[in-house]
């Protein structure tokens, strides 16, 4: 049970950040793409950071609603 605990501690503050850095160089990707500068690169990087957030974020949902569940037996 400890486990979980110290998976969802660790899992959901690293998701959200994760998720913020991938918005926000997906979102400067889009701005140089509007300036007519090269983004493809910075646009993708962004996106791969955005979805590892999601995933991570995902993970740590699950350990909290398993340690919940763990707790209630």
């Amino acid at each position: 049970m400890q486990d979980r605990f110290t998976k969802w501690l660790l899992f959901a503050p690293l998701g959200l950040t994760l998720i913020g850095l991938g918005m926000s160089v997906t979102t400067d990707a889009t701005l140089r793409k509007g300036a007519g500068k090269s983004w493809f690169w910075q646009g993708t990087l962004g996106l791969c950071i955005l979805n590892a957030g999601i995933a991570v974020f995902g993970d740590a949902v699950k350990e909290r609603a398993l340690l919940d569940w763990e707790q209630r037996e």
